[in-house]
């Protein structure tokens, strides 16, 4: 073992983790924990992971990266366990990870070793001041990847037999404002599609729904490369409770664009982030959260109890009871698990192409899960006809 990576956290952390194991490559054994700071309980597990790893590996270089290393550096360089920790702004540095001479070339990550999709990161950080959010601290100001950057990354991915690339960031929709021309998303996603005709699939990681673009609207809507597949990141239904947060959409724009998604694309399949037990939620605020998960139509939710992040100002308001929180959330998320259950029962008997994964299982251009038939080569894209449902998955 040269490098062991484990990744907690979103899609970006995902794909630098990808990079990061590949300048440990040759090098001497290091295991890295790629840490996330998105809520306390992210903070928690990113420590049980430096734990457990250390268990793993007692000879190894233990160091530590990610937002909540970025975010509290002492508090996890105090860990015993801890050999060094590395802040996000130096992630891509190989002398971080690799201080020998032979680590200084350029190093691309071998995507298609451990995954069947790439993540392509096209920007990092955020310029907004969501109340409940501690992540702009350890990502900083809104940063885009040139087109060339992403053109040259995706080149590389495709060079290894990739099928599905990824656009992933911390605000994706976010991309190009801080470079030449203010280009937007849709402008990038445009570029790619023409530059990589044979790409055979296209999906985008959480969207903001005010910065979609028109173009980008047109593409994911009329674009079968792109696959019909929208995470959306609302956190909340109620009108008050967004205020609270800092959001820019209100209730009613958010119903309209799922409204407008589904009525020019039928078969997307849309997702959400969504908050449960924020600061100063009443009951009947709680009531709006719960049944915008049915008027958006959510099959992919992303349910996350409120908790206090120090340094934000969701921290300073009047709190709900933990007890509490974790039962709204239950509610949030029985909502979703209904929707996602009539979304499923309405795909059996349907064909659909299926990327394969490595652990027997595979996704539909919506990210429906499947199981696979036996033998079914990872990475490949194979057209299925499921029969039934089987634990949550069609098969």
């Amino acid at each position: 073992m040269s490098g062991d990576v484990v990744t907690l956290g979103c899609r970006l952390n995902l794909a630098e983790s990808e990079t990061i194991r590949a300048m440990l490559a040759g090098g001497p054994p290091t295991v890295v924990v790629n840490s996330c700071a998105v809520t306390a309980e992210a903070v928690r597990q990113s420590r049980r992971a430096v734990r457990r790893l250390r268990r793993a590996h007692p000879g190894a270089r233990l160091l530590v990266t990610g937002c909540a290393a970025t975010i509290e550096p002492d508090s996890f360089a105090a860990m015993p366990e801890v050999d060094g920790v590395v802040a996000n702004p130096a992630k891509a540095d190989p002398a971080a990870w690799r201080p020998d001479a032979a680590a200084q070339a350029t190093v691309q990550p071998a995507a298609s070793a451990h995954h069947t999709r790439a993540f392509v990161p096209v920007q990092t950080g955020c310029d907004h001041a969501c109340t409940f959010c501690i992540i702009p601290q350890g990502r900083g100001a809104s940063v885009s990847a040139p087109v060339t950057d992403v053109l040259r990354a995706i080149e590389g991915h495709l060079a290894l037999g990739v099928n599905e690339v990824v656009l992933t960031g911390v605000d994706v929709t976010g991309w190009g404002a801080d470079l030449p021309g203010t280009p937007r998303l849709g402008d990038l996603v445009a570029a790619i599609l023409a530059a990589f005709p044979r790409l055979p699939r296209l999906r985008l990681s959480s969207l903001d729904g005010v910065e979609i673009d028109g173009l980008l609207f047109e593409l994911v809507t009329g674009e079968a490369r792109i696959m019909p597949h929208v995470h959306l990141s609302l956190q909340s239904g109620d009108d008050m409770i967004l205020k609270r947060m800092k959001r820019r959409h209100s209730r009613a724009q958010a119903i309209a664009l799922a409204e407008r998604l589904h009525a020019a694309r039928p078969d997307i399949a849309l997702g959400a982030d969504l908050i449960a037990g924020f600061p100063t939620e009443t009951a009947a605020m709680h009531a709006e959260n719960v049944s915008i998960v049915a008027a958006c139509g959510i099959v992919h939710g992303h349910v996350f109890p409120y908790s206090p992040r120090p340094g934000t100002p969701a921290a300073r308001m009047p709190q709900v009871p933990p007890p509490l929180v974790r039962e709204r959330a239950a509610e949030v998320r029985a909502a979703v698990a209904a929707e996602r259950a009539r979304w499923l029962a309405g795909l059996v008997g349907r064909p659909r192409e299926v990327l394969a994964e490595r652990d027997g299982t595979g996704h539909s251009p919506e990210f429906a899960p499947y199981r696979l038939p036996q033998g079914t080569l990872p990475g490949s894209i194979v057209t299925l006809t499921p029969t039934r449902i089987i634990e949550g998955m069609l098969a």
